[in-house]
Formats: structure tokens, C-alpha cells, sequence
């Protein structure tokens, strides 16, 4: 079901001009968390999940919260991605809405607060235009529990959109920001056009548009 505060499907971005889609990546792109999956594999899949959900509902800090779980992933062999990578799933029509905005010269990013050794696969496999994550620090071909460099933030999303904007010589109405956690709401709201996608509750509150059907091309329906 779709859903908006505010029907005005005219002022929204229109496909017959370049544009750019932001979307998240864990339950928005995909269908799963990969940080669950990863701790599922270290036998602390509960624990990790509890924090991933509490964290995307707005109720914890992002950054510690990563932190925490990631510390959780200590010694974990880095071959561990390729079963993770096995396991997650592209979300219903989210492969279709992507050839389609492509289709009308727009391009596609995707910023996540998960992990650069499975988001780097997934861009590759949906042909994505630009991309951001964490980077999971590994000695000897096992995790040390730590993140390497920043952490993408709900700012560093907020910052990718507005950067991959200006690179592209568009206006901010002619973005789309599309995700389901309390870490993505700043790019929904500063987006022409921002979609809670099956999101928690404090996101489905807050964002001006919203997406309960698990299916990505209907974020379409928006645009004309």
C-alpha cells in the first residue's frame, strides 16, 4: 500500500529528466540485515538482531550500537561473506526499478549502514551507479570485531545523496531517498521525493511518504 501526507503527484521528480535514487540497503534493497546474518553465523544472532532492531527504530545510536555488534563478530573468518552473500535476497522488483530508472538516464545509489563485502557484490549484481559502507576490519583472514575508517551514519547519508546530486548537475528535486530505518530519515526528508519502505514505526511516522508493499517498483507509482 502506498501512502502519502500530501497527494501532489505533480510536484514529484519526473522520469523525463535525469535523476538520482538513493536507497538503504538491509530490509530495503534486500530483504535481509546482514549484521543478523553475521551474527547468526558467530552463534550471537538474538543478541545482535535485538540491537539491529531497536537501533533502526531511532531508539539507540547508530554508531555505537554498530560498534557493539560488531565487537560480537570478533574472529569470525572473513570467508564467512560468502555465505552470507549466498543467503540475502534482492527485494521484489527491485532489480526491475532499477533497469527502469536507468531505462530514463536516472541513476542509482545505495548507502548502508552494513558492510562493503557484501554491498560491493550486490552493486555490482544490480548494475548500481554509486555506493557506500562500512568496512569491517579483518587480521590473518578473521574479524577483529572492529569497524575500519568512518561509520556511515545517518549524516553520511544524508551527505552521499546531496554529494551524488551535485556530481550529477540536479536538483535536490530530483532525488529520491527510499528506506526503512530511523538512520535514513534524514535523506527522506531532505529528498524531492523520500519513501518509508516497509519501515519501523518511528520512520513510517515521521516520513512523508509511504511504502508497505514489498515490492520496489511501485516507488514508480510516485513518479511521472
Amino acid at each position: 500500500m502506498l501512502e502519502q501526507e500530501t497527494p501532489n503527484i505533480a510536484s514529484m521528480p519526473t522520469l523525463s529528466s535525469p535523476g538520482l535514487l538513493v536507497m538503504d540497503v538491509d530490509s530495503t534493497l534486500i530483504n535481509e540485515e546482514v549484521i543478523d546474518e553475521l551474527g547468526a553465523a558467530a552463534g550471537v544472532g538474538e543478541q545482535i538482531a535485538s540491537v539491529t532492531a531497536r537501533a533502526m527504530n531511532g531508539e539507540l545510536d547508530f554508531r555505537e550500537a554498530l560498534r557493539a555488534r560488531v565487537e560480537l563478530l570478533e574472529g569470525l573468518p572473513t570467508s564467512i561473506f560468502d555465505e552470507v552473500y549466498r543467503r540475502v535476497h534482492f527485494t521484489h522488483g527491485a532489480l526491475d526499478l532499477i533497469d527502469a530508472l536507468h531505462g530514463h538516464g536516472w541513476k542509482v545509489g545505495v548507502v548502508s549502514g552494513g558492510f562493503h563485502e557484501v554491498v560491493d557484490r550486490l552493486a555490482a549484481d544490480a548494475k548500481l551507479d554509486y555506493w557506500i559502507a562500512n568496512r569491517l576490519e579483518a587480521v590473518d583472514g578473521k574479524l577483529t570485531g572492529r569497524v575500519r575508517g568512518d561509520i556511515v551514519t545517518k549524516d553520511a547519508k544524508l551527505e552521499s545523496l546531496r554529494t551524488w546530486a551535485a556530481q550529477m548537475g540536479i536538483d535536490m528535486a530530483q532525488t529520491v531517498a527510499v528506506g526503512d530505518g530511523a538512520n535514513d530519515l534524514p535523506m527522506i526528508h531532505a529528498a524531492g521525493l523520500g519513501v518509508a519502505f516497509c519501515a519501523k514505526p518511528k520512520v513510517r511516522a515521521e516520513a512523508p511518504n509511504r511504502l508497505d508493499e514489498r515490492d520496489l517498483t511501485k516507488i514508480l507509482d510516485f513518479l511521472r
